[in-house]
């Protein structure tokens, strides 16, 4: 699907070779980086052991959810709760990190997600929807605390050495790619009832990925430098173009990714495919949106942020695109492969160029701020991924057509903005 993906996309390409390359920072200057190589440890640690429960819960989540919902419209719902707890507690949970600091977060983090997979167990032992509803709300508080590690990893980061901290934190995420699917493989009928000691694994993960965080050093004395400054509100924050801009592609991006990949289960084993699968296609698509991340860092050094995240947008593109031609099971690896790169581009260029755009005593507002919409747009997502799925066509062929669809004209929301935010690229910036 090379040529005429390349023809469709000419928008991106011209927006990519249209980018500065850098931009300029907006934290405190760090020369060293001792403690940020330390507290890197710990969240790549976490990273690794905490992270394999997200890949196994969204393979697990609609396969349970199709079993347990009375309409099958309702199948991903389990996902979409996941996410929005997430969004509901990702604002308030920065703000909690700013006054006490991360370590106190990120416990909170684990102490839900060991809750959210006991609930869980209970509710498909039971066959329970609600229950397993409220599991999943339970799982988004730790997937809300998680999304901080790479936000932890650059408190105390030079300039040099912020994008490959996020990198290496997004990087440590390859060993939840290869082991995550391969747990729910191993565990998923232990029991009689499906996915039960898939669940208590994720409680077991928990449990012991805790322990890590008491290595963690809380930074937060670094804002102190502006301290006494009250930081913008919301609405004054958004009228940064900057940060407007990596906030609605970040959303995009992330969005744009679970629509795809809530949707990809039901997809497979509609077209005939096993569990096992599955597995593989999820394995592979989360191997995608890791591997990259020990050179991403890298390349936003070397092209900038802004470069970077227009060539994740292009690859999401292109996911949608391979999609679209086929229902063979290389077919779905290749779409998967590609909304996994795709995202890793432009979730961490997204990133970067959003911890360049404020001053250190906003990060607290900010980084909620951007993960609420993040959570919003992934919530919408997901609850839309089910219906486009099982509800908008007779086949799975024609639901799986429909979410792929619905991809473009958001990516291309997403790259106008870029491309507006460019435009002004080489006049003088301030904060307002």
């Amino acid at each position: 699907c090379s040529a005429p993906v390349m023809r469709r996309n000419s928008f991106f390409w011209a927006l990519l070779f249209t980018l500065p390359p850098h931009s300029v920072a907006r934290m405190v200057t760090v020369t060293d980086d001792k403690l940020a190589r330390r507290n890197l440890t710990v969240l790549v640690l976490a990273q690794a052991i905490l992270g394999n429960q997200l890949p196994m819960v969204f393979i697990m989540a609609g396969l349970a959810g199709q079993s347990l919902a009375k309409n099958i419209c309702f199948a991903t719902m389990p996902i979409s709760c996941i996410v929005l707890g997430a969004m509901l507690v990702s604002d308030p949970l920065s703000n909690l990190m700013q006054k006490v600091g991360r370590k106190k977060g990120f416990f909170l983090g684990t102490f839900f997600g060991a809750l959210g997979g006991l609930i869980a167990a209970y509710g498909l032992y039971v066959q329970s929807f609600g229950w397993f509803l409220l599991a999943s709300l339970c799982t988004g508080v730790f997937m809300a605390s998680q999304g901080f590690y790479r936000f932890a990893a650059i408190d105390t980061a030079s300039e040099s050495f912020r994008p490959k901290a996020v990198s290496y934190v997004m990087a440590s995420g390859l060993i939840a790619a290869i082991i995550g699917p391969q747990l729910v493989k191993l565990t998923d009928t232990f029991f009689s009832v499906p996915f039960l000691m898939s669940y208590l694994v994720i409680v077991a993960l928990n449990l012991i990925g805790s322990l890590i965080f008491f290595a963690f050093r809380n930074t937060d004395y670094l804002v102190t430098e502006q301290g006494e400054e009250r930081p913008r509100n919301r609405l004054d924050l958004l009228k940064s173009r900057q940060i407007f801009a990596s906030i609605l592609c970040a959303m995009i991006a992330y969005s744009m990714m679970n629509l795809v990949m809530t949707s990809t289960p039901l997809a497979v084993i509609g077209c005939g495919f096993s569990t096992s699968d599955v597995a593989d296609i999820v394995s592979a698509h989360v191997l995608a949106m890791f591997v990259p991340s020990f050179f991403t860092g890298h390349l936003i050094v070397r092209f900038g942020a802004r470069r970077i995240l227009a060539i994740g947008l292009v690859m999401l593109a292109i996911a949608g695109l391979c999609a679209l031609e086929g229902i063979d099971l290389g077919n779905f690896f290749a779409a998967l492969i590609m909304v996994g790169l795709g995202w890793n581009f432009s979730f961490i260029g997204a990133t970067t160029l959003l911890s360049e755009s404020h001053k250190p005593h906003e990060r607290g507002r900010v980084q909620g701020m951007n993960d609420f919409f993040v959570g919003a747009g992934v919530t919408l997502a997901s609850l839309t991924s089910g219906g486009l799925m099982n509800c908008s066509g007779n086949s799975a062929l024609e639901g799986w057509a429909a979410v792929n669809l619905a991809m473009l004209p958001l990516l291309f929301l997403a790259a106008l903005a870029l491309f507006f935010l460019t435009k002004t690229a080489n006049r003088p910036k301030d904060y307002k």
